[in-house]
């Protein structure tokens, strides 16, 4: 049944319905990281070859999901798991999350310290409504990925802890320790979005110990603990050299205190289906439980029956890391190579070698300098210049925290191809050649 009368809905001027929302929300920066993809969109649509460095996703042409997952998914869905999944995950789940954290990075946890959700930014948002009071305070390095922002939803004090490319962008214990005394949050990533470096196991050994220790001070006073929220979503993708630690088996004293979590998102390339989980104390799991079933957070049902199964297959599992990382190894070493031979031949640039997931470190050493008399006043007018003129689309370090305009980016490889990558130098190049 049909109106022969359709009103056209009107709002009436902007400002004016914005005014009347909540500061809290007014406040809230949107993501650079979506405006910068938005634009490269549009040149792609007005037909300019662009090399998109930008997207930390995957392009299922380059990264599709296990093959066996996809079947599992399936299977799922024909045989009628579409309802509602329990609010703490489907148990299957918990207990093959529990089984494969054990094999993979040697730390056993009771399936009650288990709790699926929606992916990691459920996670990520309960594990700071859950320590968090307004005004307490939460460390975090810069660059990093959203932390800001949580602490400006959660009403925290952010402490902000610049790092230096000489230690991979990663939080020293020096540069921690003045701040555990007084903080009730430490936010850790390894392998860290945006740089691709990894943690080294004798500093995140020293930062869990004096957690510990912390911790035991505050027992002895009667007052509320210091937590450390770990993320290693990107942990199944490590090279070289890099390890990764799980803070539990590292240092088991600090798994009282220690929000880890994790999902496939990276590690399976699939970041639509939307599984993640977090690991830690029953107590703190409940707890979330409630406030991630009144967000109504949960992975789909059938995703969850299928993931289940899969991370069960331990040679599945297995055979599917090796693959996956070594293509998204070939094509950081690929970059990072670029880079290199650029930098030898004179031109202003260097790179991070890549130790794990999916990004590159680079920096354009061109702030202050001059392309076809035009000056590179930050690193937007850079981001800019590439985009424009090399086809080359990469993410400043601005977007993740980091104030310093030193020329830093962060090259995503997720949705490019070898080819996407090679055509890409000479363009650079010729950009790099103009420098006045």
């Amino acid at each position: 049944m049909s109106h022969e009368i359709v009103t056209t809905v009107g709002f009436g001027a902007p400002s004016v319905v914005d005014a009347s929302l909540s500061t809290q929300v007014r406040g809230l920066v949107g993501s650079e990281i979506l405006r910068i993809a938005a634009e490269i969109r549009g040149l792609v649509a007005a037909g300019s070859s662009v090399c998109n460095l930008t997207v930390g996703d995957f392009n299922p042409s380059y990264f599709p999901i296990p093959s066996r997952l996809l079947e599992l998914v399936r299977e799922a869905y024909d045989s009628g798991e579409t309802n509602y999944p329990p609010s703490d995950g489907v148990l299957a789940l918990r207990k093959a999350v529990a089984e494969f954290t054990a094999r993979r990075w040697g730390a056993r946890y009771p399936v009650e310290s288990v709790l699926i959700a929606s992916g990691a930014r459920p996670i990520l948002y309960g594990a700071y409504r859950c320590v968090l009071n307004r005004g307490d305070r939460v460390i975090y390095p810069v660059p990093s990925w959203n932390n800001n922002h949580y602490a400006w939803i959660a009403e925290a004090e952010s402490v902000v802890v610049p790092t230096r490319p000489e230690d991979g962008f990663m939080p020293t214990p020096e540069q921690l320790a003045p701040h555990l005394r007084t903080a009730r949050l430490l936010c850790l990533n390894s392998p860290l979005n945006p740089t691709g470096t990894v943690i080294r196991e004798s500093a995140l050994r020293a930062v869990l110990e004096s957690v510990v220790e912390e911790n035991r001070t505050r027992s002895r006073q009667g007052r509320p603990h210091l937590f450390v929220l770990h993320d290693q979503v990107y942990a199944w993708l490590v090279f070289g050299w890099a390890r990764h630690h799980m803070p539990a088996a590292l240092v088991p004293e600090c798994a009282p205190w220690v929000i880890t979590l994790d999902g496939i998102s990276k590690g399976l390339a699939a970041t639509g289906l939307r599984v993640g989980w977090v690991l830690a104390a029953p107590e703190l799991i409940q707890r979330m439980n409630n406030l991630i079933g009144h967000i109504g957070a949960w992975a789909p049902r059938p995703e969850q029956v299928a993931v289940a199964r899969f991370l069960d297959d331990e040679a599945a599992c297995r055979e599917f890391a090796e693959e996956m990382s070594a293509r998204v190894r070939v094509r950081l070493e690929r970059l990072h190579g670029g880079f290199e031979d650029l930098r030898r031949a004179g031109y202003p640039v260097r790179s991070i070698e890549p130790q794990g997931a999916i990004y590159l470190s680079v920096q354009f050493d061109l702030v202050g300098r001059s392309i076809a008399g035009q000056r590179l006043a930050d690193n937007e007018a850079i981001g800019k210049l590439l985009l424009d003129r090399a086809g080359l689309g990469v993410v400043p370090f601005q977007a993740f925290g980091l104030p310093d305009e030193t020329g830093w980016f962060r090259l995503s490889v997720g949705a490019v191809s070898l080819d996407d990558i090679d055509s890409a130098f000479p363009r650079v190049c010729a950009v790099l050649d103009t420098l006045d």
